[in-house]
């Protein structure tokens, strides 16, 4: 056999997101494009913000010797240092440039410093419900995963990650505003973890996955985690917020305040070579440099949201309002959610079991569609949840 035991099995338990965007893509050439509504995956439909398209252009067109060739495997020092400086402001904590690392997005970010930390057979906790790639993630760098389930409203159970660690976990990874449930972790929370790690003798790094942090509604704040968390390295995008998912740009960022971060910034800048990263992609550098504060359009995902969310409660789902991302994660209303998202799918209704990200009994909607199929979706999820609810079984 040609392909790895390792990756027949997970391929086996590959990700549901991509599974129901193939069904989703099948179900389009038999049924047309518009009886089809498509809540599968998180890929932007909204244009790049308008200093990002800017600054694009310019970066194409410049002409400079030497623009396109190899820089530093950390990145350019210029975008480096001005990361270095924003974080400082954001977080009160003194980085610099040799504190942050260029990735290739922010899951070339986690696997780079994965790559640096784990020995076989290391542990990384993972709170659940959680992005189901952080498992392939760990395993590609022969990491355990440790499923830690959260509290009933999706904020981190402090004590439930106490009883999980042992002397080989490694890190436990964070994603806040959380991809599926679009919870906000709270100060409190984080600041409640912090304490609970600065009581053990060699206490596991907190890797912080933030590509969602300026996609947040009603005013709601995110914690700068890297301020309330002294173990943390935060690993960040701009995919989901400028609307660039094809384009794979990010950075990793080493706390300050870890006693190791020279040789964890030594090793990092070794993996991402090693990976085949090598760099990232020098253009899109210099879009950051350039257009780094611009702001995604909130308002129209906020308004998917509140359509979405407003559908359904008429037809009874329950809910937690996310605070954040642009995901709905409702209970399905039978427990088992492979069921239900079949149901829906008779209907051209296109959701994510939460099967798939560690929570049973719930699917995941991205509010990556117009307003107009939000709409238009209504009569398939009342038919789908009136069906279930009459016949459970």
């Amino acid at each position: 056999m040609i392909v790895a035991k390792t990756i027949e099995k997970q391929l086996e338990r590959a990700s549901w997101i991509r599974r129901m965007f193939e069904e989703g893509a099948r179900l389009k050439r038999e049924r047309g494009t518009e009886n089809v509504f498509d809540f599968t995956l998180g890929n932007p439909d909204l244009d790049p913000p308008a200093p990002v398209v800017e600054a694009l252009h310019e970066a194409a067109l410049n002409d400079a010797p030497g623009i396109h060739g190899y820089m530093n495997n950390a990145g350019y020092s210029d975008v480096r240092d001005a990361l270095a400086d924003r974080l400082s402001k954001a977080s009160g904590l003194a980085y610099t440039l040799n504190h942050i690392l260029m990735t290739v997005g922010s899951s070339g970010a986690i696997n780079t410093v994965l790559k640096a930390m784990l020995d076989p057979g290391d542990e990384v906790i993972v709170l659940a419900p959680y992005f189901p790639e952080y498992r392939f993630y760990i395993e590609n760098h022969a990491g355990i995963v440790v499923e830690v389930e959260t509290r009933r409203d999706f904020q981190p159970d402090i004590e439930a990650i106490e009883k999980a660690i042992n002397p080989r976990t490694r890190a436990i990874i964070l994603n806040s505003p959380n991809n599926p449930t679009g919870a906000v972790y709270s100060a409190g929370v984080l600041r409640d973890l912090d304490a609970m790690l600065a009581r053990l003798p060699d206490a596991p790094v907190v890797i912080s996955d933030e590509p969602y942090r300026a996609i947040v509604f009603d005013w709601v704040e995110v914690p700068e985690t890297a301020s309330l968390i002294r173990r943390c390295i935060t690993a960040t995008s701009w995919s989901k917020a400028w609307g660039i998912s094809g384009e794979r740009i990010g950075y990793l960022a080493i706390s300050p305040r870890i006693a190791e971060a020279d040789a964890l910034r030594n090793a990092c800048t070794f993996t991402n070579r090693i990976l085949g990263y090598i760099n990232a992609p020098a253009i899109w550098q210099r879009v950051v440099l350039r257009a780094d504060g611009a702001a995604p359009e909130v308002s129209e995902y906020q308004r998917r949201r509140d359509r979405m969310c407003a559908i359904l409660r008429r037809i009874g789902y329950e809910f937690d309002i996310p605070r954040g991302t642009f995901y709905v994660f409702p209970r399905t209303p039978i427990p088992d959610d492979l069921r239900f998202v079949r149901e829906l799918v008779g209907e051209g209704i296109l959701a994510v079991p939460g099967t798939g990200f560690g929570r049973a009994g719930y699917m995941r909607l991205a509010l990556t569609a117009p307003c107009e199929v939000i709409e238009r979706s209504e009569p398939g999820f009342a038919r789908a949840f009136e069906r279930c609810i009459a016949h459970p079984k």
